[in-house]
């Protein structure tokens, strides 16, 4: 076994810190959370020549300026705030600004930045590599244990990240980063498929300095596993004991009919503290893949058993023995399947006996995007596609995840037919289940029997999760609104909250605080209480970007 037995449900955090997407483990959007405002408001604007708010945000302890799309959800703890967004507010005259990715470390008491990790866009030459083309940045929510930080860079790099940047020193091995911020190259074709030699000279290294990130190690699974990404790599990487486990968000090229590298690995398992590739999953379904894979693993432990779980291109969900088979020879060990379920029910995927094809008329079946949740002894996990593709047939399943191979039939607990395509994962609590779908309704279901309470439609899309928290629903959609429920089997409205831009990501909570990021801005929401409302600005190196609140 090259996987200790000890397997920790929940990253090393303070008890009410928020370490990673879905908080634990697990994934289950809950947080343990009180006395969270359900009303907030972010105000007008501000007169920063002036510094007088045009309307005074309501409920707000500090809000802080992000790039101009985000999409990553932040983690919380140990008094700091880590979250990704695209540079494009970066406006440092050491490092271009190409669209490329930022990632941020904040103060989590005043959102003051602690340090920022520029990540030049990889640009090529292939015409039908059209990974990141939209610009949107680190769209990978951060997993933080102790002092380091995990996350898929927007270049398709597994980082792994010192929590105290350059101010402690470069830490090592990895020790180039003043060439990563400069390297906005035009490369002659996609990573992995050129000679190096035939690149053009980067630009000379930037000079470091203590509010730079620190790279401690780099695995940049594009260029040495040969992963041809569709659009960007969002995986949120699950932290086991001594290793990482990430998906490789594999998929189409342009012409979205050729898959480049069927054979490229699904889910890859790294070793923690080096970055070393340990294993690969066993038979990689890349000649199965309809767009693109971006659901993130997550851990069940049945009878005993731990497994990994992930949603698949395919539109099936998996299950993998953690425990891998060791490689031989310096080759990557095994990541072996223990089961499978098919998400699409018979009725997406067939008609009239024939197979659908993948959305023609916006039918036929879906890859998983989201990230399926345990929660007492079952898995939950929607089925959804590229939001381009717009609204389809979608559905919610709830599976027993105690059997082997093919669990399709056996492993069916309920399935709910009614949501449409979702990018969401679920939150669990109190027997109760809430999830939303693209075009944004939000849906209340029995835990056990999948049967529907109420819903409700936004009428706006919906990218992110439902969090619970403090006897609320908390879920944000693209108009730039959250709208607040009561965590009831009944439908009850307890407020709708507009901020400044679109919200792509999910509320979460930490130590009394709610975290709403925005496409432009992160908001910590607090009930107020004159000392809760504070000054923020957060400056990028070279900006005059702040916001100031009385």
């Amino acid at each position: 076994m090259a996987l200790a037995c000890s397997l920790s449900a929940t990253l090393t955090c303070g008890a009410a810190d928020w370490p990673q997407w879905g908080g634990h483990n697990e994934r289950n959007f809950i947080a343990r959370e009180a006395a969270l405002p359900k009303s907030f408001d972010g105000g007008s604007g501000t007169n920063i020549a002036e510094g007088v708010a045009f309307r005074p945000p309501q409920n707000i302890r500090w809000s802080a300026p992000l790039g101009l799309m985000t999409y990553s959800t932040p983690a919380v703890t140990r008094g700091r705030i880590f979250i990704g967004t695209n540079d494009q507010r970066l406006n440092d005259p050491r490092i271009p600004s190409t669209g490329g990715g930022l990632f941020l470390c904040l103060d989590e008491v005043t959102g003051r930045l602690i340090w920022s990790l520029s990540m030049p866009r990889l640009k090529t030459q292939d015409k039908q590599f059209n990974y990141d083309n939209i610009r949107l940045g680190v769209c990978s929510s951060p997993s933080v244990e102790g002092d380091r930080i995990y996350v898929v860079s927007s270049r398709g790099e597994v980082l792994c990240l010192d929590a105290s940047g350059q101010a402690d020193g470069n830490d090592g091995p990895y020790r180039d980063e003043g060439a990563y911020f400069a390297d906005d190259r035009l490369l002659p074709a996609k990573p992995g498929r050129f000679d190096p030699a035939s690149a053009p000279p980067p630009r000379p290294p930037v000079a470091l300095r203590p509010t730079d990130g620190d790279i401690i190690w780099l695995y940049d699974f594009v260029k040495d596993l040969d992963v041809w990404p569709q659009d960007a790599v969002d995986c949120s990487i699950l932290v086991l004991d001594k290793v990482v486990i990430v998906c490789t968000s594999n998929g189409v090229d342009k012409s979205h009919t050729k898959i480049p590298s069927p054979h490229a690995p699904d889910l890859i398992v790294l070793d923690k503290a080096t970055g070393r590739l340990l294993a690969v999953n066993d038979r990689p379904i890349g000649t199965s893949i309809f767009h693109g894979e971006w659901s993130s693993p997550s851990l069940a432990v049945v009878n005993h058993r731990p497994l990994v779980l992930w949603g698949g291109g395919d539109g099936l969900c998996y299950a993998f023995d953690p425990r891998f088979e060791p490689g031989k020879n310096g080759a990557p060990g095994v990541l072996h399947r223990v089961w499978w379920f098919d998400c699409n029910p018979p009725e997406n995927r067939f008609r009239d006996g024939l197979p659908l094809p993948y959305n023609k008329n916006h039918e036929g079946p879906c890859e998983l995007m989201a990230t399926p949740v345990f929660v007492n002894g079952k898995v939950y996990v929607t089925v959804g596609q590229d939001s381009r593709h717009g609204d389809g047939p979608g559905c919610f399943s709830c599976i027993d995840p105690s059997g082997e191979g093919d669990i399709t039939q056996s492993g069916r607990v309920w399935q709910f037919l009614g949501a449409r395509r979702s990018f969401s994962s679920a939150s669990v609590s109190g027997g109760l289940v809430f999830l939303a779908d693209y075009p944004g309704n939000v849906y209340c279901l029995d835990a056990l029997t999948g049967k529907l309470y109420w819903q409700h439609a936004l009428n706006a899309g919906v990218f992110g999760s439902t969090l619970v928290a403090d006897g609320k629903v908390y879920i944000g959609d693209d108009k730039g609104r959250v709208t607040v429920f009561a965590l009831d089997k009944e439908k009850k409205i307890l407020a709708v909250n507009r901020l400044d831009s679109a919200i792509y990501t999910t509320p979460v909570a930490a130590n009394g605080t709610l975290y709403i990021a925005t496409e432009r801005t992160l908001y910590a929401c607090r009930k107020s209480g004159g000392e809760n409302q504070r000054t923020a600005a957060l400056s990028l190196p070279g900006t005059s970007l702040a916001q100031k609140l009385p």
